[in-house]
């Protein structure tokens, strides 16, 4: 990280203004410094229709008149030096409009800023944290993720636990989010946004500061110090990203200077009705070096892993959460937004020229093609894609009472048909879990034991079906309400039995997922799956094997989706010789009715399901079976 670029640079001006300056939080914003032997702080802003610009603080009484900014040459940007200013000092930009009016608005490149409801930008260092991470970096360079286990626990850290009702610090999250994170196996941590934002309700998807990261939980250098006992403990850290719109609130960015500076000048394409925002004007080659610079600071200033990017549909399309006559074609008559496009592949391109080893991952919930495919393929960049069909289909098919699956056995096969077209992450998010969806639990039909009995079920199919994994909080341990992010998870659940188990099964799950290599060596290829049975819909049972990248390394799944013991249950096998179980989710310790498969069973030459061996086993209700071949583990 270099900090060396200035607004008094023609050349960092010109970058800037063309669309190409990814470092420009390195001039823009606040940034305590010394010139000429004095300290205090540089400030920089973009207002391109301003007619005056000026600092205003405790430091001079928000008086507007005391530190009028310079307008830099042929350029938008304001620039001033303050001497005496420290850390932690408020501030915002007085901004007189074309037609007299003044604005005060928050800094968009600040690095910190008051706790809400307040809005003013705090001075702040982040240049002095030491980072202790060499070995988790200098280990991830030569990883090669697309063939490694990927288990994501996805996190609101406001409500994943509380002490007496407060939010816990991001020290007190390091000293407990992160055990616990590996204790259960995971292998990231996906963080709701945590860029700062007004408002709780909207989770962090209402972005006001874009660089500061939220103080809701602590100083910036404490967010750093959280990431860094992540990397120590071999956690990767994911953030979530809102780069297609952000918050409308009048000190952010909307009307920055009195006109539209980061949102389109169109008002049609500038409302985004849907979530009371405005979208980002994509096209707008400021705008591009602003959103990019500010993935590229993620990565650079905080050493974060990835980013998943919300949203990626408002992005593609013209029409997106809008009517008849509420958008107009592109310039071929299509409906694809051509300049969201340009900006995706030119973001994703220029993240990895930087950081190789990053993960870009895209919530894009359409049929769009190539999303991660490269971009000088004619694809998107991106390299994961959320698999949302895979998601909604199957939680439409666990919500069947088992009797109708039967009817339905498409939706728990359909995913098959597409899974390796891109590089996908199933994803079971918060987005299930609130506005009335019922919890991932209560979503499950029958008594208090079948609904256990179910997502013991779920969990361990997604395990077995190709693709990496993220699951949300509370799932783990099955959360009976819906998600609440004005409170804690409900961990007093893990002192009733059913609750406790599911939790151990959780555990024991995750870590069987990690030490099985076939589980997701081979994750966006053909060659890491075959079917054994896809056909059995009349018993809602699905067979299918999974390979690593070693001949004998294989698993063969067998998942029964009714609350019936199969037994005898034949299904076809690879090769003759002596089979083990190697994980059932029925088993008793897990809350199962305990119908397991102990000791030996053996392959005979009676050839079934296109394969010249098979096997009797006994099926337990409403579970998953793993088999391996014995000797080969």
């Amino acid at each position: 990280m270099t900090w060396t670029a200035s607004p008094y640079s023609e050349y960092d001006r010109y970058l800037f203004h063309q669309g190409t300056h990814y470092y420009s939080y390195t001039f823009l914003g606040g940034h305590l410094m010394e010139e000429h032997g004095v300290k205090g702080a540089r400030f920089a802003v973009w207002a391109p229709n301003a007619k005056r610009v000026s600092v205003v603080g405790d430091f001079n009484g928000w008086d507007g008149r005391k530190h009028p900014m310079e307008r830099m040459p042929q350029s938008g940007i304001w620039a001033l030096f303050i001497p005496g200013l420290k850390e932690g000092d408020l501030y915002k930009y007085e901004i007189e409009t074309r037609e007299g009016k003044l604005l005060l608005k928050a800094d968009p490149f600040g690095f910190w800023m008051e706790k809400k409801p307040n809005t003013a930008s705090r001075l702040c260092d982040l240049k002095s944290y030491r980072w202790q991470d060499q070995k988790w970096q200098e280990a991830k360079a030569k990883r090669n993720h697309f063939q490694e286990p990927m288990l994501i626990y996805e996190v609101h850290l406001g409500s994943w636990r509380r002490k007496n009702g407060e939010y816990l610090s991001y020290t007190e999250l390091a000293d407990e989010l992160i055990p616990y994170a590996k204790e259960m196996g995971y292998t990231h941590l996906e963080l709701l946004p945590i860029m700062e934002h007004p408002f709780d309700g909207s989770w962090g998807y209402q972005t006001m500061g874009y660089f500061a990261v939220t103080s809701r939980y602590g100083h910036p250098r404490d967010f750093m110090a959280f990431i860094d006992r992540c990397h120590q403990n071999n956690l990767g850290v994911i953030l979530d990203w809102v780069p297609g719109h952000f918050v409308r609130d009048d000190p952010g960015l909307r009307m920055f200077d009195g006109t539209p500076c980061y949102e389109y000048a169109d008002p049609r394409r500038a409302e985004n009705r849907g979530w009371g925002t405005n979208n980002f004007d994509l096209g707008k080659t400021e705008v591009q070096s602003f959103l990019i610079s500010n993935a590229v600071f993620w990565f650079d200033v905080y050493h974060i892993d990835g980013l998943r990017v919300d949203a990626v549909a408002s992005m593609l399309y013209l029409d997106y959460g809008k009517g008849p006559g509420e958008w107009n074609p592109n310039a071929y008559g299509g409906k694809e937004n051509l300049e969201g496009i340009a900006f995706l592949r030119k973001l994703n391109k220029e993240v990895f020229a930087r950081f190789p080893k990053a993960l870009m991952m895209a919530e894009e919930s359409t049929a769009w093609p190539m999303v991660t495919m490269p971009t000088y393929l004619g694809g998107l960049g991106f390299n994961y894609k959320w698999n949302m069909g895979w998601m909604n289909d199957m939680l439409r098919y666990m919500s069947l009472d088992p009797i109708y699956r039967k009817y339905h056995h498409n939706l728990a096969t359909f995913s098959f048909m597409y899974t390796f077209s891109e590089n996908f992450t199933l994803p079971l998010s918060h987005d299930e879990v609130v506005h009335g969806k019922k919890s991932l639990l209560d979503k499950m039909p029958g008594d208090y034991w079948q609904k256990f009995a179910s997502l013991r079920l779920l969990l361990a199919y997604m395990i077995a079906h190709p693709g990496k994994k993220l699951l949300f909080m509370g799932y783990e341990f099955g959360q009976f309400i819906e998600w609440n992010c004005e409170q804690s998870l409900d961990w007093h659940l893990l002192d009733y039995p059913l609750h406790k188990k599911l939790w151990d099964y959780s555990r024991a799950l995750n870590r069987f997922y990690r030490k099985s290599p076939c589980l997701w060596e081979l994750d966006h290829t053909q060659e890491g799956f075959s079917w054994i049975d896809a056909q059995d819909s009349q018993q809602s049972v699905l067979t299918f094997l999974r390979r690593g990248k070693t001949p004998k390394d294989y698993l063969i799944i067998i998942a029964n989706f009714t609350p019936v013991v199969r037994q005898p249950y034949r299904i076809g096998v690879p090769e003759r010789g002596a089979y083990k179980e190697v994980f059932n989710s029925d088993d008793k310790v897990w809350g199962g009715s305990g119908q397991t498969n102990s000791g030996i069973v053996h392959a005979e030459p009676l050839p079934r399901h296109n394969q010249r061996y098979s096997l009797e086993l006994k099926l337990p209700p409403l579970a998953v079976v793993f088999l391996r071949r014995a000797g080969a583990d």
